[in-house]
Parts: structure tokens; C-alpha cells; sequence
């Protein structure tokens, strides 16, 4: 399971609520958090990161934000359930790839990628993609790509260049969950974008006035994070833990009115 962009302390308080329940009522094994938006609505501070390893996340994977807070490079470093974008340069803190192991004992490689078109640039995505599954253990027949992407056409470029050689291409970055969920030929299943986990009474996860008052008069403002109507956007991926092959790919969103019934399944 992929958890999309966690926007915010409302975000970020939702998925430390339900993530353990999430898992618990989905059937998930790993869980993994994307929080590049976390800390007031960009970066992820080194308290966050532990905040969603307690409450049941097995990784975090990033996204351009990732450098906003520079107490995380020490986690980046040390820790092995965090990853930078595998596109970056290597000199920049934090590791390419990492495994995490099921609950059954299934080695899970898990890594991300930077998109290229209306991003900062980047080194390629599709080569530093190859060099991670060059890396990898073979014994990690799992493996999940958070494709961290402004444009569909390059989050739906990786699906297809990867399909047959990992489980699953998940796009994050741009907030708004796309309808696409399928299994490709080759067995991985793809979807665009997972969404956002956090205020969604607002302009992808920042308050709708501040964003409006500069897009009309140029106005520098600070886009502070919403507060209200706080959902959860992830998607769920059934594989083959033999063949690495995908055989199920499913969204989920979680609202405020779902929050007591994940706990109640986890007292």
C-alpha cells in the first residue's frame, strides 16, 4: 500500500490515526508514506519520521520537498526505512533503495524517482530507475516505485518502461488521485496518482484564500495548510510474492467518518 502525499500536521496527525487500522482491514503487509509535504506543508522532520514508523508505516519515500528541512539528512543517512528520489546525485544525503520484509518474511524493495517535465531538473529518471533494479537483491521479487511526477505522460512513460520488471509504478506529486488503477501486460499494476492524505477543503492541501489572493494580484502570500475535511488517499496492491506479478490494484480513501471504526479494529 502507497499513501499519498501527507500534507500538513492534518495530514500527518489522519495517517498516524488510521494507518495501523488501514492495514489491519485492507490486509496490507507494508505500508509505505509518502511525506514530503508533512512539515507545515513541505519537508519531513526527523519527529514526523518516527511519528509514522510508530503508528505502523514500514517506509517513507519523498519527493522534490525532500531538502526543506535539514535535520532529516541525519535520518536520510542512518536509517533504512527512508529514501531519497534515486534520480538525485549520489553525493545528496540518503539512500537510492531500500528492502523492508513482510510480516511472512517476503523481501520488499522500495524506491522512488523524480519525474523531469515541470520539475527542477533532474538526472534520468528511466536509466537511475535501471541502476536501482541492477542493485537490488534478486530475493526482492517485490518491488514498488513511487514515481513522485508532475505530468501523466511521464508517470504513464515509467509505468510502461517498467512493466514486467517491478510489481508496481505509483505516481505521487500532484495531490489529485487519477482513475487509472490497472495491471499492465507485462504484471505491474500502474496508477497515476495516488492523491493526498490531508485538508482537502482547500487548494491541494493549502488554504484556498491565500492561493487565490496571489494567483489574482501577485501578491506574495504565505500558502499556509488547510484544516478542513481531512481524507486519506492510497492504493493497494495485491502481489504474487513468487513471481513479483501484481494481481490487484485498488483505491482507498479514508474519511473523518471512517477514523473510530480503523481504531476499534486495532484496541
Amino acid at each position: 500500500m502507497l499513501v499519498g502525499d501527507v500534507v500538513g500536521k492534518p495530514g500527518l496527525q489522519f495517517t498516524v490515526r488510521c494507518i495501523r487500522g488501514l492495514k489491519r482491514r485492507e490486509l496490507v503487509d507494508i505500508a509505505v508514506v509518502n511525506a514530503e509535504n508533512a512539515a507545515d506543508g513541505s519537508g519531513l522532520t526527523p519527529p514526523m519520521f518516527h511519528s509514522l514508523i510508530d503508528a505502523g508505516a514500514d517506509c517513507v519515500t519523498l519527493g522534490d520537498h525532500i531538502y526543506r528541512r535539514r535535520e532529516i539528512f541525519e535520518v536520510l543517512e542512518s536509517d533504512n526505512r527512508i529514501v531519497k528520489p534515486c534520480n538525485y546525485p549520489d553525493d545528496a544525503p540518503g539512500k537510492r533503495w531500500t528492502v523492508v520484509s513482510t510480516p511472512s518474511g517476503a523481501s520488499v524493495g522500495i524506491f522512488s524517482a523524480l519525474g523531469r517535465v515541470f520539475m527542477k531538473p533532474v538526472d534520468c529518471p528511466f536509466r537511475a530507475a535501471d541502476r536501482v533494479l541492477e542493485e537490488m537483491p534478486s530475493e526482492a521479487k517485490i518491488r514498488l516505485l513511487d514515481f513522485h511526477a508532475e505530468a501523466t505522460s511521464d508517470m504513464q512513460l515509467m509505468g510502461r518502461y517498467l512493466d514486467g520488471r517491478v510489481s508496481a509504478v505509483l505516481g505521487t506529486h500532484t495531490h489529485v488521485p487519477t482513475a487509472d488503477e490497472q495491471i499492465l501486460p507485462g504484471g505491474t499494476a500502474f496508477q497515476s496518482d495516488v492523491g493526498m492524505t490531508g485538508p482537502h477543503d482547500s487548494i491541494l492541501g493549502r488554504q484556498i484564500d491565500k492561493v487565490q489572493e496571489t494567483t489574482l494580484t501577485f501578491r506574495p502570500t504565505f500558502f499556509q495548510v488547510a484544516k478542513n475535511d481531512v481524507k486519506l488517499h492510497a492504493t493497494v496492491v495485491d502481489v504474487n510474492d513468487r513471481t513479483g506479478a501484481a494481481t490487484d490494484i485498488r483505491r482507498v480513501v479514508v474519511t473523518q467518518d471512517d477514523v473510530k471504526e480503523l481504531e476499534q479494529l486495532i484496541a
